[in-house]
């Protein structure tokens, strides 16, 4: 992870602006879903996947320092994560935890990330 866990790596290849909605996500053992939305906010950056039928349509938010490349020809997104690491992770409803920092900081203790100080995203 990096020394921001809301934040791209300098190396993943993401460029701020760029839609990654519609992206494949693919984990360290295969595909996970598509980004169904996404924020490139420097410090508040993250990727909804919805995971489809894989794990019964279930969306998990990912923090953007788990996306190690961003393969724009592909339209691919990758991460640093396995398949039963994000199989595992609280689910994400965008009407319950949208703004909700107790889930941010939840998904950091699942994840191992400091804690997010208390910001909503």
């Amino acid at each position: 992870m990096t020394e921001h866990a809301w934040s791209f790596t300098s190396t993943s290849g993401h460029l701020a602006g760029a839609d990654l909605t519609g992206y494949k996500v693919e984990a360290t053992d295969g595909s996970i879903g598509k980004v169904d939305k996404h924020s490139d906010e420097v410090g508040d950056a993250y990727l909804v996947v919805d995971t489809g039928i894989w794990i019964f349509g279930k969306e998990v938010l990912l923090p953007a320092s788990t996306v190690t490349r961003v393969d724009p020809q592909e339209e691919k997104v990758f991460v640093d994560l396995t398949k039963e690491q994000v199989k595992g992770a609280p689910e994400f409803h965008r009407e319950k935890h949208l703004g909700d920092a107790g889930y941010r900081d939840e998904l950091g203790t699942y994840y191992g990330l400091p804690p997010f100080g208390g910001r909503p995203f």
